[in-house]
């Protein structure tokens, strides 16, 4: 078993640092309150495991140091519902992407935020996690499917019974993915209705500057990303149909 040991906090510290991200955006990254946070970064309280893990996999990376007297636990093939897919064999896929999605709020304009995605060693399988999002109360994180039958990557959230999807086509040869978003969006009130748009994934090497929030049609970004999100409609990655 891993243990959290005592320079946890330490290590988040710097690695806060070195993101230049601060404690709120890392609160709401792993959906924890900046209390919690707080107090845990303070030494007032310990982190608990489930607090470790959503930091995590927010951040994307491991910052806890195993047992010297324990071996790793790392596992190199996902399970058979996610795909049964090995890490050698899906390497490429590891990396920063920036995402494009259109606005639900704004006609015309155009999302963009960062999604990681990397191999979790001890659950053996690939995750992803939202960053630098607008809305970054509502970052997702989960796992990802790779199965051989239908050649498409599924981008899953599940809490608590509740389900975002994202389903990609296989990279073009420039490194993007492109495919359909399934999530909800907040209507009037309380009320969250369904709703699908296309969705971009670029790597970040592709696109180093763009503007993360909300690119309105006046931004000089716009055109280069809003050319790239319609190619999931143009070149057939995904349908739209009523």
């Amino acid at each position: 078993m891993q243990q959290l040991d005592d320079g946890f906090a330490d290590r988040l510290r710097e690695e806060l640092a070195r993101r230049r991200m601060s404690r709120q955006a890392l609160a709401d990254m792993a959906r924890v309150s900046l209390s919690t946070l707080e107090k845990a970064l303070s030494g007032s309280r310990p982190f608990t495991t489930a607090t470790v893990v959503r930091i995590e996999e927010a951040l994307g990376r491991s910052l806890r140091v195993m047992s010297q007297t324990e071996p790793p636990a790392g596992r190199d093939l996902a399970p058979d519902y996610m795909g049964a897919y090995s890490h050698s064999a899906i390497r490429w896929i590891e990396q920063d992407y920036v995402t494009l999605r259109t606005s639900f709020s704004q006609p015309g304009a155009v999302i963009a935020y960062h999604t990681r995605i990397f191999w979790d060693e001890n659950a053996g399988h690939l995750r992803f996690a939202e960053s630098d999002r607008a809305d970054g109360a509502f970052a997702q994180s989960g796992h990802v499917s790779m199965p051989n039958l239908s050649g498409h990557i599924y981008l899953a959230t599940n809490e608590s019974g509740q389900h975002r999807l994202i389903i990609l086509g296989r990279p073009s040869r420039g490194g993007q993915m492109f495919g359909l978003l399934t999530t909800l969006q907040a209507g009037a009130g309380s009320q969250l209705v369904p709703v699908a748009c296309p969705i971009a994934f670029v790597p970040l090497s592709q696109l180093p500057d763009a503007p993360m929030g909300v690119i309105p049609t006046s931004d000089a970004a716009f055109a280069a990303c809003r050319g790239i999100l319609d190619r999931a409609l143009n070149d057939d990655f995904c349908r739209l149909r009523q």
